[in-house]
């Protein structure tokens, strides 16, 4: 690759518009074959999420789910 090339290609990606984080995460995902990771990123969520309302005024109403 020549210079000149390399600096349209580097002007042609900063002229993009910007991914999200989760939409770059996903793309990732796909390219890279790693669906695995999928459920775990989910259960992680889901618990932080617990810990998250678990701290607040919402509490009484989780532990009657479980």
């Amino acid at each position: 690759m020549t210079e000149e090339s390399k600096a349209s290609e580097f002007e042609h990606h900063a002229r993009q518009k910007r991914q999200s984080f989760v939409s770059e995460f996903l793309h990732f995902l796909g390219e890279n074959k790693k669906w695995w990771m999928l459920p775990m990123l989910v259960v992680l969520l889901l618990l932080g999420l617990v810990l998250i309302v678990g701290g607040s005024g919402v509490a009484p109403f989780i532990y009657t789910l479980f």
